[in-house]
């Protein structure tokens, strides 16, 4: 599933990182700690690596 917005995947990039270790999840806010709870490693990756070309920064509801 791509991401929908940049800001989408850089929530997804810092759940990701709190969820390998990387990152403290203390440091982890709003829609990236969820984001880190409710989703696979590899749910995280998909939305993450979606290239970025033609995404807006916020996705219009």
């Amino acid at each position: 599933m791509p991401a929908k917005s940049k800001a989408q995947q850089m929530a997804a990039g810092a759940a990701l990182s709190a969820k390998r270790g990387d990152t403290s999840k203390s440091d982890l806010k709003g829609a990236s700690k969820s984001m880190e709870k409710s989703m696979t490693e590899k749910e995280l990756e998909e939305l993450a690596s979606t290239k970025r070309k033609g995404e807006p920064g916020h996705a219009v509801a």
